[in-house]
């Protein structure tokens, strides 16, 4: 019986989105581990960006960093 929890920052995901993560992950424990969909439980967490860290930084700190890196300021 696996259960599978996916944590997103909370952005947007769509219903749409989240039912093709549901989907898709139920079928490839169907597929490589041979699980049982009807027996397998997916959650999906939209976490808070304020509450998500990368690197020592809140990810809109972490983000700000590294898109200014990346544009050469």
């Amino acid at each position: 019986m696996p259960y599978v929890k996916i944590q997103v920052t909370d952005e947007g995901v769509s219903a749409e989105q989240k039912a093709m993560l549901i989907h898709e992950t139920t079928d490839m424990l169907s597929r490589v581990l041979d699980k049982d969909p009807a027996t397998t439980f997916v959650v999906i967490e939209e976490v808070f960006m304020d509450n998500w860290g990368v690197a020592g930084l809140p990810v809109t700190q972490y983000r700000q960093q590294h898109n200014q890196s990346s544009l050469g300021e």
